[in-house]
């Protein structure tokens, strides 16, 4: 018996408790010797990532027990954590970041690195093979009190315990070295302030000195202009790398001579931002054949036909993780989501075509409870295309009176480099199954569409991605899709910002939900700014230099227009986050006491960028809800009542 309610009311056996269970995610995925290793983080354990194998008879289980924490802190958002080395596990720990080394048929586990003097103090990430006996790695040092007070280098740890050595510190940032096949040279990837790497890197290579060190390098591709992102080893004498001349990341060999030759031309992102140190979008197959991630999807890059190929196989794996993707038994491995199902660890047998999980880490409700995300193409004023993935409302035991539509959430992803794709989200399904619509938009500025289509985005922040994300709203509200009167958006991080600025520069929206966001330009960039290094210099893209666009700065920070805000507002925050610290938030809603503007602000110990633990994600899921219920008027069964303040 199908009941007749309002939508937003309706009950729903997916829980924030549910939600908060699917947190539990698979990465950093690769083989060691017949076995798949994956890191996987679970919310249940306070975020804690430990690491699990595969072995050939299909078992799983776990390598380290808490409390060891493989994750690490480079960049602020880390990188590849771990790597096995015959019988020895390599890893970074969370809790000191350090490197340490286990015994994997003892189970002995001791520190290869200093125990640091402070918080700050070193971190490693990025661990690859390096000659006989250690490990090469990217090192991040504070050399100040300022967070952007930092250097880095790639280091070499041997695995005896003895002292770790400098390689080389050829830019301010860096990826870890790769040996070559021969041993002789080593390749890498730099760049510097005020690029990011999207924007424009450079891949270096450098003959190894007989003491271990590197000697001078040359830049082989790259440019201001022209991004790489992924480098292997072909051969001795040449390396395939991503970069994008031609305004899309393809496949390219580089000679050590200089020669570059694009193995398959093509309008495909195979390629993406790379925040964290590791990912990677293709893998040699043998015969000149290669697989790749192109925008999103599995496909085979062949070189003799120049042509890249979707696997029919895992068509409805519509999204693939960059930092878990290897070749095995004539198969791919790696994690992999689609529009019915979340990532699972998965492969594909690129000879029958079959597809076989090897993991999957948590249970699916029925898909009775489950939107089907369909893709749009909205147009902006200008022209432009954007892309969006629309999530309307499914409930299997719930109808809404005839005439009735539904309220939607606009959620702008974070980055604001990211990409959403067709996949099922139980975020975004606890609310569709309570009969609230979604749509993620690819505004200006995403990945996966080109570098034009990133570059919209160039000076523009603030005015293309709030524009796209209003245009997308709006033109659902016109087709009668959604409910015009009862518009939201929500984001996090770079989307946390947009989401300000929409509300406070559009009259589109009735109420915002902002998370760990960004909210005043001019104190969160440069050299004295609140974020970290990575980031201090993002702006002089997204908004401008300083000091000449200083005015742009004031004029698109959120806080700045707090006095124009078309609704109420709720603000999400970890208080350990470096990446948009508290005080952000903090500022903004200590202007909003007294002046009658409903909000609440949520903060939450012990997170950072984004939240990890499980009580986190069922605190800030039932206070939206209940938030987004009394804004726009509907009752919020099941959930404790939100206080909002004015």
């Amino acid at each position: 018996m199908v009941e007749i309610a309002p939508y937003g009311t309706w009950t729903s056996p997916l829980s924030a408790a549910d939600v908060a269970a699917s947190g539990v995610s698979a990465q950093w995925l690769a083989t060691a010797g017949d076995e798949v290793w994956w890191a996987e983080a679970r919310t249940g354990e306070g975020g804690r990532v430990t690491l699990v194998r595969s072995s050939a008879d299909g078992t799983t289980e776990d390598v380290l027990p808490a409390p060891w924490n493989v994750r690490n802190r480079v960049h602020e958002y880390g990188g590849r954590p771990w790597l096995v080395l015959g019988d020895v596990l390599v890893f970074t720990h969370w809790a000191d970041q350090r490197v340490y080394r286990r015994d994997l048929t003892t189970g002995e586990t001791t520190p290869l690195t200093p125990e640091p003097a402070t918080r700050h103090g070193i971190r490693y990430s990025d661990l690859r093979p390096g000659r006989t006996g250690e490990v090469w790695l990217v090192r991040e040092r504070s050399t100040g009190p300022r967070r952007v007070d930092i250097a880095r280098d790639l280091v070499a740890v041997p695995l005896d315990g003895g002292q770790e050595r400098v390689l080389t510190a050829s830019h301010h940032f860096l990826t870890a070295p790769q040996l070559s096949p021969d041993g002789t040279r080593a390749a890498w990837i730099g760049w510097n302030h005020p690029a990011m790497p999207w924007d424009g890197t450079e891949l270096c290579v450098a003959e190894i000195r007989e003491d271990g060190t590197f000697g001078p390098h040359h830049v082989l591709a790259g440019a201001a202009d022209i991004s790489v992102c992924q480098v292997e080893w072909e051969s001795a004498d040449s390396l395939l790398a991503l970069l994008d001349p031609d305004g899309w990341w393809n496949l390219h060999r580089v000679g050590l001579d200089g020669g570059i030759t694009n193995l398959a031309p093509c309008e495909r992102e195979i390629g993406g931002a790379q925040w964290k140190l590791g990912t990677r979008w293709f893998t040699p197959l043998g015969d000149s054949r290669y697989a790749v991630i192109a925008s999103g999807r599995l496909a085979v890059l062949d070189e003799a036909t120049r042509e890249v190929t979707p696997v029919a196989a895992a068509a409805d794996l519509t999204t693939w993780s960059t930092n878990g993707f290897a070749v095995h038994e004539g198969g791919v491995v790696g994690v992999a989501a689609g529009p019915t199902r979340e990532g699972a660890v998965v492969k594909v047998d690129l000879e029958d075509g079959t597809v076989t999980e090897l993991a999957t880490v948590h249970d699916q409700p029925s898909p009775g409870y489950l939107s089907t995300p369909v893709e749009r193409i909205f147009k902006s004023d200008d022209g432009d295309r954007i892309p969006a993935f629309v999530y309307l409302p499914a409930n299997a035991d719930f109808a809404a009176p005839d005439g009735e539509r539904p309220p939607l959430l606009v959620y702008p992803h974070g980055g604001p480099t990211g990409r959403d794709s067709a996949v099922l989200d139980f975020e975004i399904a606890y609310f569709t199954s309570r009969g609230i619509a979604v749509v993620t938009v690819n505004y200006g500025g995403s990945t996966g569409y080109g570098r034009a289509y990133r570059e919209r985005l160039r000076e523009q922040w603030g005015i293309v991605d709030v524009a796209d994300c209003v245009t997308v709203a709006e033109a659902l509200a016109a087709e009668g899709t959604v409910d015009g009167d009862r518009l939201a958006i929500r984001g996090g991080s770079a989307g946390g910002y947009t989401s300000a600025a929409s509300v406070t520069t559009t009259t589109t929206y009735r109420a915002g939900t902002v998370m760990y966001p960004i909210l005043d330009l001019g104190q969160w960039t440069g050299d004295g700014g609140e974020t970290h290094d990575f980031e201090s210099r993002y702006l002089d893209g997204l908004i401008g230099p300083l000091p000449e666009t200083a005015q742009r700065y004031r004029d698109r920070s959120p806080i700045n227009n707090a006095d124009t805000l078309v609704g109420p507002l709720l603000f999400l925050q970890g208080l350990e986050d470096e990446i948009c610290p508290p005080e952000q938030a903090d500022r903004f809603v200590a202007g909003l006491a007294g002046r009658g503007i409903e909000h609440a602000y949520l903060r939450f110990e012990g997170e950072q960028h984004g939240f990890r633990k499980a009580e986190t994600i069922i605190a800030a899921l039932e206070a939206e809800l209940s938030f987004y219920g009394q804004v726009l008027g509907f009752e919020t069964p099941g959930v404790p009542k939100l206080r909002l303040s004015r």
